[in-house]
């Protein structure tokens, strides 16, 4: 397929998953590898639906800034650099563009038309409730001393 190709797929992808479109599944090989942080590492549709389930509990909604998307092709892969957010399922709404931006980037790789491996790599701590780390990360308080 071409580049080109390629890219308007992963763009669909985005905009199924933000309209809540299960429809999403139909771009996906039977047996894709699919990656997410404190998830893990999984294959097949069923891992996808899994995860959907599992990140549906803690989120109202997503949108992804596809409009702002870098987006790098190279051969059968598309890279895609972006900003995403959403309201937690307590109606929090993140990111908080303070300590969390919503950066995110996710590597797919095609065999034909479908998606055979998605790698998502993101902060899953989306509302920013991680506060030990982010003091340690951002020189609070109980940041780590340097000899």
């Amino acid at each position: 397929m071409k580049k080109d190709d390629l890219v308007e797929l992963v763009v669909k992808y985005f905009e199924k998953v933000d309209a809540g479109d299960p429809s999403y599944l139909d771009l996906f090989s039977e047996d894709v590898d699919f990656f997410f942080p404190k998830f893990g590492q999984a294959t097949g549709k069923d891992a996808l639906v899994e995860f959907g389930n599992r990140i549906g509990i803690s989120l109202t909604s997503i949108w992804h800034n596809i409009e702002g998307f870098q987006i790098t092709t190279a051969g059968n892969k598309v890279i895609v650099e972006g900003q995403e957010g959403g309201v937690m399922s307590d109606g929090t709404s993140w990111p908080d563009n303070n300590v969390s931006t919503g950066r995110f980037c996710s590597v797919f790789e095609f065999e034909g038309k479908r998606i055979s491996r998605m790698y998502v790599y993101v902060d899953p701590d989306f509302p920013s409730r991680d506060l030990e780390r982010i003091s340690v990360l951002s020189g609070g308080s109980n940041a780590l001393q340097t000899v």
